[in-house]
């Protein structure tokens, strides 16, 4: 078969399986989701193709991307989100970034926001610099006050920086509640990238107790959360992404639909194939948006602890409010071939 007809057929199915999936939600009744994104996007590639799965997911009718805020210290962070956005056609969805200092160099894939074909920028967007960005924890109060009362799922695949921050932020002219008062009242879940719960396997054969690096960056937030957190917390760790790698055969085929992809070129920027990363961040928000489908197992109740040196122990008890994801060799597949359709379908015009 030769590639149009192999694309064409691809992006009908492709069309028809969009179209069935937000007649079902619509024949239920099923609201989309409201979520927030919170990234340290420039870090790793897998925040952008989560980015991606938000998207045609939203396209779907499935969730509702009210904002995102942003972990990585780096002008440049910002303006590539506004590009990843403005690419699926929501170039409005605000934005906001943090004054923290940590990871503050551009990384290797947010220059694509500045990079130019000729005269004209490559990727279209209204966002150059997150200099003129707003505080994350003002666009975070901003969408928690204006969403209905328990319903925002918030997916966390950064550092814990922006939440423990919005955690201590005062009463103001957005919102007369607190910080904990207003997540209290408006946050139905937090869906967090970020600890182990499974010893890794090291390069020697040897099993050891990983510290995860969206945890360590930052440990003190990452304790705020852990101990302070007021609702329920589901917890994707360090062994569910790396068991679950995105096939870069994907990243080769399936984005050619348009001259230039920013999830595609984002991969290759940052590692070209054929290299298969992990899909941390992406479990966390298939998870968020759609719990119900049996991709993941989940541990028994139980409290996530934080320690000084950043590792993160499970403590199982009815009354605690943390879960975390399991995976079986079964799931696996389904998880891949999910997140490979969700990532590389094309927007919605």
């Amino acid at each position: 078969m030769n590639r149009p007809t192999q694309t064409f057929s691809c992006l009908l199915c492709l069309a028809l399986l969009q179209a069935a999936g937000t007649l079902a939600l619509a024949q239920t009744g099923a609201r989309p989701i409201p979520l927030i994104f919170d990234t340290d996007i420039g870090n790793d590639v897998d925040d952008v193709l989560a980015m991606g799965v938000i998207h045609s997911l939203q396209s779907r009718g499935e969730c509702e991307l009210l904002a995102v805020t942003i972990t990585k210290d780096h002008p440049l962070a910002a303006a590539f989100t506004d590009v990843v956005n403005t690419f699926y056609g929501r170039g409005e969805i605000p934005i906001g970034v943090c004054d923290s200092g940590v990871t503050n160099h551009e990384g290797k894939f947010n220059p694509l926001a500045i990079t130019k074909d000729g005269d004209s920028f490559r990727y279209p967007h209204d966002l150059r610099s997150g200099k003129d960005a707003p505080a994350a924890v003002d666009v975070l109060r901003k969408a928690l006050a204006d969403a209905d009362d328990g319903t925002v799922v918030i997916a966390q695949v950064g550092f814990s920086t922006n939440l423990a921050n919005l955690l201590k932020s005062q009463p103001d002219a957005i919102s007369p509640l607190d910080g904990e008062q207003l997540v209290k009242k408006k946050v139905r879940l937090l869906s967090i990238m970020a600890g182990a719960f499974t010893q890794i396997m090291g390069d020697k054969g040897h099993p050891y107790d990983h510290k995860e690096y969206n945890i360590v960056k930052d440990i003190p937030s990452a304790k705020t959360i852990a101990n302070d957190w007021p609702t329920p917390i589901l917890w994707s760790g360090f062994e569910i992404g790396i068991a679950v790698t995105y096939p870069h055969q994907s990243i080769e085929q399936d984005f050619a639909y348009v001259d230039h992809h920013p999830l595609a070129e984002a991969y290759i920027a940052y590692n070209p194939p054929p290299h298969d990363r992990p899909t941390w961040d992406l479990t966390s928000v298939l998870q968020a948006v759609r719990p119900d489908r049996d991709y993941f197992g989940l541990s028994e109740p139980g409290t996530v602890t934080v320690a000084d040196d950043g590792l993160t122990t499970f403590q199982q008890g009815d009354e605690g409010r943390h879960r975390y994801l399991t995976l079986s060799d079964t799931q696996k597949i389904r998880v891949v071939e999910t997140l490979v359709g969700l990532s590389s379908e094309p927007p919605k015009r």
